[in-house]
């Protein structure tokens, strides 16, 4: 995927979960997030950071932060993302770990929860929930980096439709280069780690791709191990 039109920054200080003050070409201005998450060890003051200029004449922040440098590199945080980059993936017939796709669907619902996609191959139907990894320690990218009651949700719910013969499949984009590993994290939500455990034992299959993050754009690129 690419972003239009896009700009480096320098992070000043982020504001509320939405609101952030970075200065561009020198000046300060008050821009969006595009990501709710805490983003602890990626929001320091005097990062560098690309924003995306805004199409929308009556928003009230023209920019929006899109990507982070961390250690040379770029880390993509749109939340929006990950999402579009599988859409792309599915779009172009890519395989992706779980059989050659022949139709898709975005947002469909079932029991509780709005699953990103609904897909059928020749052998199966069912469901893809994705989530997009913006945390990194020592090359291992983990989820959650903030408690997610949704995400745990999410993964019940796949657990459910898996039991009732649907094909569940949860896509773990972390949105970086350079990770060895993914793996759930425990210290921040034991309860979204046990029952990603849990998913596991009853079926649901799990991927981790890594992308190739640049200024305008964020490519998938290869699996990443999983280690629960």
């Amino acid at each position: 995927m690419k972003y239009k039109e896009v700009m480096v920054g320098k992070f000043f200080k982020r504001v509320n979960r939405f609101i952030a003050e970075v200065y561009i070409h020198g000046v300060k201005e008050r821009v969006h997030i595009k990501n709710t998450g805490r983003l602890e060890q990626l929001l320091k003051c005097g990062v560098e950071v690309i924003l995306e200029k805004s199409n929308q004449i009556n928003r009230k922040t023209k920019y929006s932060i899109i990507a982070v440098k961390k250690n040379g590199q770029y880390i993509n945080i749109d939340s929006q993302a990950p999402n579009k980059v599988v859409y792309e993936a599915l779009e172009a017939n890519r395989c992706l770990g779980f059989g050659k796709v022949k139709s898709f669907k975005t947002e469909v619902t079932y029991g509780r929860s709005r699953f990103d996609f609904y897909f059928e191959t020749a052998e199966s139907k069912g469901f893809i929930e994705v989530k997009g990894v913006t945390f990194e320690k020592d090359g291992v990218a983990m989820f959650p980096d903030a408690p997610t009651s949704r995400g745990t949700k999410h993964i019940l719910d796949l657990i459910d439709a898996s039991r009732l013969g649907y094909s569940a499949v949860i896509l773990f984009v972390i949105q970086m280069k350079g990770c060895n590993t993914f793996t759930p994290y425990w210290t921040i939500d034991q309860t979204f780690a046990m029952s990603l455990h849990q998913a596991f034992q009853s079926g649901v299959r799990m991927f981790a791709f890594d992308t190739i993050v640049k200024e305008n754009s964020l490519v998938l690129n290869t699996k990443v191990p999983i280690k629960l």
